[in-house]
């Protein structure tokens, strides 16, 4: 037996293989997504309502509304960088949408799909540092980022003198830096715009990217045909507007623009 969905905008038939990840979220009726809480632009849980919002909150609704009916139909489980290939694995979630830059260390345990979002690694600084200009202006200087992201090797590899500290989360590095405890942030360029919308009085972007940052969905190492699907769903949005309207309603909010951010359509890529 196998389950049939008309997708939204898809125009014909999809058939689901029975047992496969996508005829158990459909039969099940609840799509499990891993994302950040503390990301303002991608992944952030407002306080007051409880609402996840954020680019990657969108990409998510999206895959609920083609595989459920509904955008609604979705639970988001608080996904941190050094969780995230242990609950794809052990099942926690169907999978991780949370800034998931891909890598081969990384891809050697999950399965990623094809890029949804290009991101540049960048320094968030005080204001009234003049010191810090660019990556290179990072010798000797105190600079704070998360467990488990690639920022770690990238400003190793770039500056090795300069003195790492390693929190659980980017969030946790805004308070310290503001404070003078450490020197800088990196990360993600667009993820430390959404940490400095709060912050526009005392901290700033140098906007000086060092190094390209391509975001998956990750899945099941073996599951290729979740990853397959999500991939001609990825093509379709970029191709057919969703994407941009993700985009304009989270990170565009804040002035940036898509140029860089939007990746291009893989040559054949269907749409599911």
């Amino acid at each position: 037996m196998a389950f049939c969905l008309l997708p939204a905008g898809c125009g014909q038939e999809q058939t689901f293989p029975e047992g496969s990840t996508m005829a158990r979220i459909k039969e099940r009726g609840v799509l499990t997504v891993g994302i950040k809480f503390d990301q303002p632009m991608f992944g952030y849980k407002d306080p007051s309502s409880g609402r996840i919002t954020g680019f990657d909150a969108e990409m998510a609704r999206l895959l609920a509304k083609e595989l459920t009916g509904s955008e609604r139909n979705i639970r988001f489980v608080e996904t941190v960088s050094r969780e995230r290939e242990n609950f794809i694995e052990q099942g926690v979630v169907d999978l991780v949408i949370a800034t998931y830059s891909i890598t081969d260390t990384r891809a050697r345990r999950v399965s990623f799909t094809d890029p949804y979002y290009i991101a540049g690694q960048d320094l968030l600084v005080r204001v009234g540092d003049a010191t810090i200009n660019g990556v290179s202006d990072l010798d000797r200087k105190t600079v704070c980022t998360a467990t488990g992201s690639t920022s770690i090797e990238r400003l190793r590899q770039t500056v090795p003198s300069a003195d790492l500290e390693i929190v659980d989360a980017y969030s946790n590095c805004v308070p310290a830096l503001v404070a003078g405890r450490v020197d800088a942030l990196t990360t993600d360029d667009t993820i430390l715009l959404g940490l400095l919308a709060e912050h526009r009085d005392t901290l700033r972007l140098v906007g000086k990217p060092f190094g390209r940052e391509p975001y998956g969905m990750g899945v099941p190492k073996q599951d290729t045909a979740f990853r397959d699907y999500l991939n001609g769903l990825i093509g379709r949005w970029l191709r057919g507007g969703e994407w941009d309207r993700a985009y304009m309603a989270t990170i565009g909010i804040s002035g940036a623009t898509s140029e860089s951010a939007k990746p291009a359509t893989r040559a054949g890529t269907g749409g599911a």
